[in-house]
């Protein structure tokens, strides 16, 4: 994973989005023209500013891509299962704004997608082969919920994708010892997702810290992907404010990130 700077932005780039035909990356927070507490390249609708700011920073964005901002696919995050698949052409995107998702599907090209987080993990999928993307928001809730595994068998019976064929990409998300849960996320783990022994260790009576990074790379190795086709954003969102908005650093007062792919 590699920083790279493009137009007004800058981005985490994948390692094997660098010669493959797909742009993929992690925004961070700066290149915008947002305000404190939301300096500066805020790209979240779903803050307290002003949406004109956001318009601005989803034109910077897109801007950098020689795309126009309407050329932009984002959706309505609720911590939930559902995952938008988007197999024809869509000449109006500003509709999924509303649209309950927390992870899209597709296999259309010339346009950019992506989930927004705030210490969340955004993970992206990519088959080289056929041409299909994924972009998937990952808090405790999708992590527990198999989310992950949930979008790649979505790519299997929608495309026909081969999980052997896919590559991914874990970004920017709070680390473990900034992300201390409680008995409601060990117990939703354990009749979910599992692994709860490699991603939690104790550290009060009913206190764990959670390694969300850590769930989303077995998750992955669980449905079939290769390690060696797995890229990661080492850095945490709470402890590199200069890099990255982070929600529990910032008291909920902070703007919001992109993980983003374009076919």
């Amino acid at each position: 994973m590699k920083l790279v700077r493009k137009g007004k932005i800058s981005y985490m780039q994948p390692d094997w989005a660098i010669e493959k035909p797909v742009e993929a990356g992690f925004t961070t927070r700066n290149g915008g023209i947002s305000r404190p507490p939301y300096n500066s390249l805020n790209l979240g609708y779903n803050t307290e500013d002003a949406p004109h700011n956001v318009e601005g920073n989803r034109s910077n964005l897109t801007r950098a891509f020689d795309l126009h901002p309407h050329q932009l696919l984002t959706v309505k995050q609720v911590h939930g299962n559902d995952i938008l698949i988007v197999d024809q052409p869509n000449h109006d995107l500003s509709h999924f704004l509303t649209v309950a998702s927390d992870a899209i599907v597709t296999n259309q090209p010339g346009f950019m997608f992506g989930v927004l987080v705030a210490d969340c993990f955004p993970v992206l999928l990519h088959d080289p082969t056929l041409q299909v993307g994924a972009a998937i928001h990952l808090g405790w809730r999708g992590a527990a919920n198999c989310l992950l595994g949930k979008t790649v068998e979505a790519m299997q019976s929608n495309f026909g994708c081969r999980p052997e064929n896919l590559s991914a990409a874990v970004g920017p998300g709070i680390a473990a010892h900034h992300y201390e849960v409680d008995r409601t996320v060990r117990d939703a783990f354990r009749q979910g997702s599992g692994h709860w022994p490699q991603i939690a260790s104790e550290t009060a009576l009913g206190k764990w810290q959670l390694d969300l990074q850590r769930s989303c790379l077995l998750q992955l190795e669980d449905v079939g992907i290769q390690s060696s086709q797995i890229s990661m954003v080492e850095e945490c969102t709470c402890c590199h404010r200069e890099l990255f908005f982070s929600h529990r650093r910032d008291n909920g007062a902070t703007g919001r990130q992109l993980g983003f792919m374009i076919l």
